[in-house]
Order: structure tokens, then C-alpha cells, then sequence
């Protein structure tokens, strides 16, 4: 099942409508939606390695305008549909320590899990409803998610068939590993947020 998975993902990373679904994966994961767009960056740039560097601005591009949606959920909706979608993520409970972390850290809570696997909605929707400072928060989201899929870019523009090799030779343990890398990174929010 994973190998057939896999193929399907190569295989579609080439297609014609690949570079509109990252980008609507890019967009939806800053705002609701829960599967990062690492899962079609990284395959899209192992079959185009010389498109690698568009990809990844258009990724950019597209999760801080995601991101600006998320945050105006946050500012303007976050009693309705901002709560709905913390809650449905797990993290409810936290929201009140996190908005008073962000006056005193606002600016490095942004840039560091921007780039981790943390889910980035979680961090738009509440810089909204901590009422952070818009256009900082544009700018922070720009070179947060820019150094996360630039530097994915970067490595495997550079690495790209040694990596393949070992994706498709190892391709269980890959899993794994994002699976466990993802999870963690769920639990880590949870517990660190």
C-alpha cells in the first residue's frame, strides 16, 4: 500500500495540477487544514529538481496567505470558528497561556514554529486573537515558512537522488519516521505550547 501510495505521489508531483494543490495545501494547512504541504513540496521538487526554488517560493507564498486567513479567523472569528478549530486540534486548554506568552514572546514563538512541525494554523489563529501586530506577523510568517521550504528546497536540489535512493530503498522507515516526526510535533504543542 505504500509503494503504490508513493508512485501515485511521484507520479502526480509531475502532473499539470500539482503546482495549484500545493498551493491550496500550503494555503488551507496556515488555516484549518491538518496534512502539511511538505507531503507534495518534497516529492514535487525530488521529480523537478531545477523548479525546486519556484516551489518553494510558491509554498511560501501561499502558506503566509494562508496564514493571514488564519489570523483574521483568530481576530475577527475566534469565538466561533477560531475555538472550533483549536478545539478540534487539541488545543483549547493552552490558548490563554499562549496569548500571554505572546506579549512577552510573540515575535520567536512565530519564527520558531514556523518552522517546525507544529501545526502553523495553531500559531496564525492565536496571533489573531492575541491581537498581535499584523504586519509584523506577515513579516515573521514570510521568513518563518521561507527558511522552512527554502531550506527543504536547498537540500534536496542539492541531495535530490541520493534521497530518492533512499526514500524508495527504505521506504517503511520513512514513513515512520514523518509519521513519528508529525506526531510528535502534535504532541509536542500540546505539552510545550
Amino acid at each position: 500500500m505504500l509503494r503504490r501510495l508513493y508512485d501515485w505521489t511521484m507520479s502526480f508531483a509531475g502532473h499539470r495540477h500539482a503546482k495549484a494543490a500545493l498551493g491550496v495545501i500550503s494555503f488551507s494547512e496556515s488555516s484549518f487544514f491538518p496534512i502539511p504541504p511538505d507531503v507534495l513540496l518534497i516529492p514535487m521538487v525530488l521529480a523537478d529538481r531545477a523548479r525546486a526554488w519556484a516551489l518553494a517560493g510558491w509554498c511560501t507564498v501561499t502558506s503566509v496567505l494562508g496564514g493571514m486567513l488564519g489570523y483574521l479567523i483568530g481576530l475577527l472569528l475566534y469565538d466561533s470558528v477560531g475555538t472550533w478549530l483549536i478545539e478540534l486540534y487539541g488545543y483549547g486548554g493552552e490558548v490563554e497561556a499562549f496569548r500571554q506568552a505572546y506579549a512577552e514572546w510573540g515575535a520567536w514563538i512565530i519564527l520558531i514554529k514556523g518552522l517546525t512541525p507544529i501545526p502553523y494554523k495553531v500559531v496564525t489563529i492565536t496571533s489573531g486573537f492575541a491581537g498581535y501586530d499584523f504586519l509584523t506577523f506577515v513579516a515573521l510568517s514570510i521568513v518563518t515558512r521561507g527558511a522552512r521550504f527554502f531550506l527543504e528546497a536547498a537540500l534536496l536540489r542539492r541531495y535530490g537522488e541520493p534521497i530518492r535512493a533512499f526514500i524508495e530503498r527504505r521506504l517503511k522507515l520513512v514513513t515512520t519516521v514523518v509519521a513519528l516526526v508529525l506526531i510528535g510535533g502534535l504532541v509536542a504543542a500540546r505539552y510545550l505550547f
